[in-house]
């Protein structure tokens, strides 16, 4: 994952599985602590009724932030089709 600024109340997506906390890739949650000086964050996932279902620390690699507004397109890396 590029190293995007990540913050407190961003909802992310998992990117992996995580069988033993019975969380799967797709999953969302949102940030709610950040751990390790930024190298890692506690992220919540939680039910449509807002109950949480599991809390635990993540690394940046192991999930995506969601963006639900366009971004300027300077702030993303350019890709060249061929």
């Amino acid at each position: 994952m590029s190293q995007e600024t990540i913050k407190l109340l961003n909802i992310v997506a998992l990117i992996v599985n995580l069988p033993t906390y019975n969380l799967l890739r797709g999953q969302v949650g949102t940030i709610v602590e950040i751990l390790a000086e930024g190298t890692a964050f506690e992220v919540e996932f939680s039910d449509r009724t807002g109950r949480t279902y599991q809390s635990l620390g993540l690394r940046p690699d192991q999930f995506m932030v969601l963006h639900f507004e366009p971004i300027s397109p300077s702030s993303t890396p350019e890709t060249v089709l061929n």
